[in-house]
């Protein structure tokens, strides 16, 4: 059951009702800069415990849902986390992606109709081929040249982008284009540096998330798990591209397509957390943010820029998709 439906029925229980808004509450406080005072966090964890009972405890939300945010909104609600430590493994709060109905888009019929027009560089290029692939398909095409528009303007003067802007019309370009398309822009299989420069540059990087200074990867931390969309795109990404030293495929989950799916839903939140490559030569991907001057709290910022730059389950799923 999603997390809507289950809210309509808690909502209709008058015990169920006044559980949740005391945990609604208590999600507001928790969002605040100062710490919770004993006797609110106990009341808070009563609430919380109150409610494992009820189908909230296990409503999921879809992909690219009317009204994802409401439903993200009740999911961390009842997941507020009252019993968990600063960097504990959140579960997802989107439903398996095994379930969720595919974009019919016939890619392969756009694809071949580059393919028989062009017979110049990109039919070596798979990334300038998936470009002209996008560019056949109005929405693609439409979409892409909007959020690249929006993150070049200024820059080209010698200016600054309206970064704000630029990540919310790549956001955008996330949520409505069918995936068919996203993915073949983000992973295509690269044999040379002018294809990796074309790779790296599907997000516009300059402007959509790297700044003049890096910040620290803890700061990008507390701001994603204040915004709920960015916050569950990081619990899928942790959840489906977690590593497992002794797994043969390097995922503790064992599926390669849901952590590029996961991944893919990080660049999508159009934030600062948003992973790139790092560099045109290689797979290698990383945050943009640096550990340095993180005190006693290097142990932590480390392990989140590990989640990227040295995941042993996201890096195969990369390669595995050309």
């Amino acid at each position: 059951k999603d997390c809507i439906a289950a809210e309509e029925v808690c909502l209709s229980d008058p015990v169920c009702s006044a559980t949740y808004q005391a945990l609604e509450n208590c999600s507001f406080d928790k969002t605040s800069f100062l710490p919770l005072k004993p006797h609110t966090r106990a009341r808070c964890l009563d609430a919380e415990l109150d409610l494992r009972s009820s189908s909230l405890l296990h409503c999921k939300c879809r992909r690219r849902m009317r009204r994802q945010k409401h439903c993200l909104h009740i999911y961390w609600t009842v997941h507020s986390g009252f019993t968990q430590g600063y960097f504990n493994l959140e579960s997802s709060p989107y439903e398996d992606p095994a379930k969720e109905e595919p974009w019919k888009i016939d890619y392969n019929k756009l694809e071949a109709l580059v393919s028989g027009r062009d017979h110049d560089r990109s039919s070596e290029n798979p990334c300038l081929k998936a470009t002209h692939v996008c560019s056949l398909n109005s929405k693609c095409a439409r979409l892409r040249t909007d959020y690249a528009s929006n993150c070049t303007k200024g820059a080209e003067s010698g200016g600054t982008c309206d970064q704000r802007k630029c990540r919310q019309t790549l956001r955008h370009f996330f949520k409505k284009v069918p995936e068919s398309f996203t993915k073949r822009l983000l992973f295509c299989p690269c044999q040379d540096e002018f294809c990796g420069e074309r790779r790296r540059k599907t997000i516009v990087p300059e402007c959509s998330f790297q700044n003049s200074i890096k910040p620290n990867c803890l700061l990008l931390l507390d701001s994603c798990r204040k915004d709920p969309i960015c916050r569950s795109q990081l619990a899928d990404f942790q959840q489906n591209c977690q590593p497992a030293a002794m797994s043969p495929d390097g995922c503790a989950q064992h599926n390669h397509a849901a952590c590029l799916q996961a991944y893919m839903g990080m660049i999508g939140t159009g934030t600062a957390m948003t992973p790139n490559y790092v560099g045109n030569s290689s797979t290698e991907v990383s945050l943009w943010c640096t550990c340095e001057n993180s005190g006693n709290q290097r142990e932590e910022c480390d392990q989140i820029h590990s989640m990227f730059i040295s995941n042993q389950c996201l890096t195969p799923a990369l390669l595995c998709f050309g």
